[in-house]
């Protein structure tokens, strides 16, 4: 039988989670197959090479460049601090004395006789990539990285902003009102704050300057994240801003209520010191915000009873979110799977499901508007 498959929004109590953990450049594995993590444990390192300077020391010291390497009290290959003396030369029969004293440290890459230039670069910056996640290391790629696997509870987001982060889970308002800014107390610093349909741009000011970690809410205005951010946001990859903290909306844009089983999930993980991350890439190669909850002993100890994986696809009963207005972020229950093509409203002949809405009421969806929810 065929079938269609829409990929999903992973909403998992129980799931078995394998992060690669890849460094930019080829470096060295510090640790070892079967090691079990920590999250903030080192499990690899490299060196970024330092940008490079070009100083036009001849003219700086009065002197033509193919003398310039009679003045310079270093050669190529050595390491030069800031401030130290690093070339000097005289001039009008030896009573007027020039110097030059290194404004960066680096190691000098070139001496050019011919352009009287030299190249400083700066000193290689260490790179220690950490776990992210507690686990077990099940697999090592040689000086490239590692893959550590966990069993956790994980939910992805929509959009988010902000890189990889840690914190107890601290719910603060149910999955109906504003997340406002009266929730957000000095007993929020470190914590990863959840809750809400929708926040504003004052509440995550009020966060940043307590010392909030994260906050994971329904949605946000388009505006208020703009006044947030202090810029409007590209189409790119997000997860790199600067921002003090990592948001993650679990709904879409304007004023939605976080879905009830997204809220209870994240509400039975207070408590837990969970891992976040905001990076988020809604074009080729879909990267999703997500929360990872680890799980506790007993729980894991239930993991093979419950943990169910996906491979038929859409189906009868198949629990879906639905992509595009009217709908936009309602979650549903697929009723019938009609295998003829139907008109829509574009007048374009595509393959269509009906599903049931929370209240009964049955719609007509394109298969394309639609992704399966992964529970």
């Amino acid at each position: 039988m065929s079938y269609t498959y829409t990929p999903g929004l992973k909403i998992q109590k129980f799931a078995l989670i394998r992060k690669h953990r890849m460094l930019p450049l080829l470096g060295e594995i510090i640790i070892n197959e079967g090691d079990e993590v920590h999250y903030d444990t080192v499990v690899a390192k490299t060196y970024i090479p330092g940008d490079i300077e070009m100083i036009p020391l001849f003219y700086i010291l009065g002197v033509e460049p193919y003398n310039l390497s009679k003045s310079i009290l270093k050669k190529e290959g050595d390491k030069v601090q800031e401030d130290e003396l690093l070339a000097t030369s005289k001039s009008f029969f030896g009573l007027f004395k020039s110097e030059y004293r290194s404004k960066i440290s680096g190691i000098i890459e070139l001496i050019s006789d011919v352009t009287g230039m030299i190249a400083i670069r700066h000193f290689p910056i260490p790179i220690n990539l950490d776990a992210y996640i507690s686990g077990k290391v099940i697999k090592i790629i040689p000086n490239q990285g590692v893959i550590i696997e966990t069993k956790a509870s994980i939910i992805q987001g929509i959009f988010g902003v902000g890189g990889e982060r840690h914190g107890e889970i601290k719910v603060v308002s149910n999955p109906y009102n504003e997340l406002n800014i009266n929730k957000i107390s000095k007993d929020c610093k470190g914590k990863i704050i959840v809750g809400g349909s929708f926040i504003m741009a004052d509440t995550l000011i009020r966060a940043v300057d307590e010392g909030v970690q994260g906050i994971v809410t329904g949605s946000i205005e388009w505006f208020e994240l703009t006044k947030f951010l202090g810029y409007e946001m590209g189409v790119a990859i997000t997860g790199h801003e600067d921002i003090g903290l990592t948001f993650i909306i679990t709904e879409g844009f304007g004023r939605m209520n976080m879905a009830r089983n997204t809220y209870e999930l994240l509400k039975s993980g207070e408590g837990k010191f969970t891992s976040i991350n905001g990076a988020t890439q809604i074009r080729a190669g879909v990267i999703r915000p997500e929360i990872i909850i680890p799980l506790n002993d007993s729980e894991i100890g239930n993991f093979n009873d419950k943990k169910e994986i996906l491979t038929e696809g859409l189906k009868i009963g198949t629990k879906v979110r639905i992509t595009r207005q009217p709908y936009f972020g309602i979650f549903c229950t697929v009723k019938k799977l009609p295998p003829e093509l139907q008109q829509i409203e574009t007048e374009s002949f595509v393959r269509v499901i009906i599903v049931e809405l929370e209240n009964g009421q049955l719609v007509t969806i394109p298969r394309t508007n639609l992704e399966i929810v992964e529970e």
